[in-house]
């Protein structure tokens, strides 16, 4: 797992498992669980810790530094062919169709009436909204003029015919809509407050923003939406896309008053610059092994427009637009900010972009405007990665941005990224506004069932309650990576397939896994087939119900807008059920000892099977009661590999950074020059002992004061190996009264064990460097001898035996793992 995924002080988003109920100090630890890239790439994860929201910014900078460009007309047909009657044909000359239909309303000849109002659109009107909003002003005047102007050309639009294309949608209406002020949103117990400029909104949306207003409904266009919201709360999870504005000049140039049909011509500058960071720059949010690159996130940006000034999460350096006006807090309670605080306008709407995917379940994409004076990018974000258009110079260009209203008009839900197979369903007495959520969402799946072994397609439908607003949730907040969410799931009919499991006792996680790695289905499938041979297996590793892959990779988008490389890194979605668990971290004194110690068992079991699991962490060592005793379990395969390459393999390193392997937490390490070993795992197996009993009292995670090694969790991984080298010579500092005196001595004999393991391949090396080079060849061959010596040097420490004869007799099984 990677670990924006995996979150060791609450509960683990890809897990399979919420905290245990009566463990109130973790349920209110939860956070939001940021950013995963999974596999590779760079940013995808904000820390083990429970990162606050403003601490996502250098990933989501990272993210951005890796956006992929197209040509505009491209984009413009892609999304023309969603928005056509036959989506599965390509239909190359929608966008000749549409630019000449369009012209009439660009060069002022169009006019209609508004249904039951008797108000008239006229084209001429669009001209006029433009040369206001080119006029000197300030950037904050200018926003009501083009939301006039452009709404005005939806109303024109609405009555263009084009042959094979939709009418406009009419569930949503879509309405641009003034706002530049907080929009409030609950991640767990975190929240954040950003303040977008202007948003595309349902034109129900809009209006339920203005509940005191009385104006009729057809009115609302005309009154109201270039107007802040009063009285009424906007949901991230409403908003089908923002536009975030810079303005750089008071006076801009004035549209044409003649248009025609030509060629694009490329804007100056035709892409919007990203903003890229200073190589020395220290990362300051950890990020898991795979997604690193030997890269450090972005230093402070320079000061960009008034317009990308937002507010942040709730007891973080908050920057503010302007007056809240709201009541979360007073303007005297505001923190002031530096210049350097606020971010450019390409990550101001990357984190736009990741409130809308925090707020929505299973969205497949999202599409984001970007505006600097006169030009217009359509920016794209998926779970593969971010795709910005060339821009559109609305003023010498206006056909070209009047199709893109024409497009964008008639998307259904489904066209806006929206997954159309969960129904939200809102329980009764829950408030429409409230930040927590709203009741459940209600999905019926054809899967797989996989029972005693065996995967069976022959189930039908499955009903599944996902609790998306329980408290036990665990949600991600980022643009890219696997993005796992883990949820309780109820399911009638699941219910009657496991009658042994009870009917609270499901989680559902839902996450986009890398296309060409191999599932974790099908990794479990191996897994089980071990476990039937090994009791050391058998009841240690996760019991997967049922599951769902979705059609449709995000490569598909990739291969129509022609990016190279359109497989690379492509997503696809995953709805996975298994049994609940408990996190290990609720264990203290000798049940930790037995779970830890149960797990490493199952692991080195499952190595030897040649199932790899190469992300080994806390939030991935899970238990459950059975008996009277905590069973260990070895959780989270969607990383893990049935193949290990013998020697370095180039590609970025998989794992969670604070708790890798002191070899792999290397520049070499991180780019796959350094092969990936049993050892490693078992290393890693030692950080997460240090980890749970730095952090845990009891079982019991530590007040943010009195709690250690926060720091490993918020630097990248060439740092964070250098601080726990630094630990290693100082860890008889860390020592604490309240720490049970056995496990402490635990970790330090197996820290000692690590040391030592080290100076004696060290040694290795020195002879055979010394030995001719016949003899090094075969000592080479002979050190395959030695890959399971750590274990068995671990494993035959004092401690490790006392520890393991304090244990009832039927908990222990005889080590026989060593070659």
């Amino acid at each position: 797992m990677s670990p924006g995924e995996a979150q060791p002080d609450q509960p683990n988003l890809s897990s399979t498992t919420p905290p245990r109920a009566n463990l109130s100090s973790h349920v209110s630890n939860l956070k939001s669980t940021p950013l995963s890239r999974g596999a590779s790439a760079a940013s995808n994860h904000i820390g083990l810790i429970g990162a606050k929201i403003n601490q996502i910014r250098p990933w989501i900078e990272r993210d951005i530094e890796k956006t992929k460009t197209c040509n505009v007309d491209v984009m413009l047909g892609d999304l023309l062919q969603r928005a056509c009657k036959n989506t599965k044909t390509p239909q190359p000359d929608l966008l000749d169709k549409c630019l000449e239909a369009v012209l009439k309303v660009c060069n002022g000849k169009f006019s209609t009436e508004e249904r039951g109002s008797g108000d008239i659109f006229q084209s001429p009107d669009i001209a006029q909204g433009l040369r206001d909003y080119s006029s000197p002003m300030i950037e904050p005047k200018s926003y009501p003029s083009f939301i006039k102007a452009t709404d005005t050309a939806l109303a024109c639009l609405e009555e263009i015919p084009v042959e094979g294309m939709h009418a406009a949608s009419s569930d949503l209406e879509m309405i641009r809509q003034l706002n530049d002020m907080p929009i409030v949103q609950k991640h767990q117990t975190e929240k954040s407050k950003r303040m977008p400029d202007v948003f595309i909104l349902p034109s129900k949306s809009s209006k339920e923003a203005f509940p005191d207003v009385t104006n009729p409904p057809w009115d609302h266009r005309v009154q109201n939406a270039a107007k802040k919201p009063k009285g009424g709360q906007i949901l991230w999870k409403d908003v089908l896309a923002s536009i975030e504005f810079k303005r750089t000049s008071k006076s801009l140039k004035e549209p044409s008053s003649l248009y025609e049909v030509t060629h694009y011509a490329p804007t100056v500058p035709e892409y919007r610059k990203v903003p890229m960071r200073e190589a020395s720059a220290s990362p300051t949010i950890g990020v898991s092994a795979s997604q690193t690159q030997a890269e450090q996130p972005a230093p402070d940006l320079p000061r960009p427009s008034r317009s990308n000034r937002d507010d942040v999460v709730k007891n973080t350096n908050g920057i503010s637009k302007r007056k809240a006006e709201d009541d979360e807090e007073s303007a005297a309670k505001r923190t002031k900010t530096t210049d350097a605080d606020r971010p450019d306008v390409t990550v101001q709407t990357g984190l736009y972009a990741a409130e809308m995917f925090a707020a929505n379940i299973a969205v497949t994409y999202l599409l984001n405007l970007i505006i600097v004076d006169n030009i217009v990018w359509v920016w794209y974000y998926d779970r593969q990665g971010i795709i910005q258009s060339s821009g559109i110079d609305f003023m010498k260009d206006l056909p070209r941005f009047m199709v893109l209203l024409y497009a964008l008009q008639r998307f259904n839900l489904s066209d806006w990224g929206r997954n159309t197979e969960f129904e939200e369903v809102v329980e009764e007495g829950v408030h429409k506004t409230t930040l927590d959520g709203e009741g459940v969402h209600k999905t019926t799946l054809d899967g797989v069932v996989v029972k005693e072994g065996v995967h069976k397609t022959d189930l039908g439908g499955v009903d599944l309650v996902i609790h998306t607003s329980s408290k036990e949730r665990v949600t991600h907040y980022g643009l890219q990576g696997r993005a796992t969410n883990v949820f309780p799931v109820t399911s009638e009919k699941l219910s009657a397939e496991f009658p042994d499991i009870k009917k609270d006792r499901m989680v559902a996680k839902i996450f986009w896994a890398e296309e060409e790695r191999i599932s974790e289905p099908e990794i479990l499938k191996q897994v089980d087939e071990i476990a039937a041979k090994e009791s050391d297996v058998e009841g240690h590793v996760p019991q997967l119900l049922w599951y769902c892959r979705f059609p449709n990779p995000t490569r598909a988008v990739r291969e129509a807008l022609g990016i190279p490389e359109a497989k690379k890194g492509s997503r696809v979605l995953y709805i996975l059920v298994f049994r609940k668990l408990d996190l290990i971290t609720a264990l203290y004194g000798i049940e930790l000892f037995d779970v830890w110690r149960q797990c490493i068992l199952c692991h080195i079991v499952l190595w030897k099977g040649r199932v790899y699991h190469l992300d080994v962490s806390p939030g991935n060592l899970m238990c459950y009661k059975k008996d009277g005793r905590w069973i260990g379990v070895l959780n989270d395969y969607d990383l893990s590999s049935l193949k290990i390459n013998a020697g370095p393999t180039g590609n970025e390193r998989t794992g969670t950074v604070p708790f890798m392997a002191l070899d792999l937490l290397t520049p070499e390490g991180q780019q796959g020059e350094v092969a990936h070993l049993y050892r490693h795992d078992l290393e890693s197996f030692v950080w997460v002992l240090v980890w749970v009993c730095l952090r845990y009292e009891n079982g019991v995670l530590l007040a943010a004061s009195s709690r250690l090694l926060d720091d490993w969790a918020t630097v990248g991984p060439v740092s964070c190996g250098d601080k726990k080298r630094t630990f290693l010579h100082r860890f008889v500092h860390f020592k604490r009264d309240w720490m049970d005196p056995q496990i402490w001595k635990l970790v330090v004999q197996c820290l000692k064990v690590l040391e030592g393991d080290k100076h004696r391949r060290l040694n290795s090396r020195f002879d055979q460097e010394l030995e001719s080079e016949q003899s090094r060849s075969t000592n080479a061959e002979e050190s395959e001898l030695h890959a399971y010596d750590s274990f068995d040097m671990l494993t035959t420490t004092e401690t490790w035996l006392q520890l393991c004869a304090s244990l009832p007799s039927s908990f222990i099984t005889v080590v026989q793992y060593v070659v």
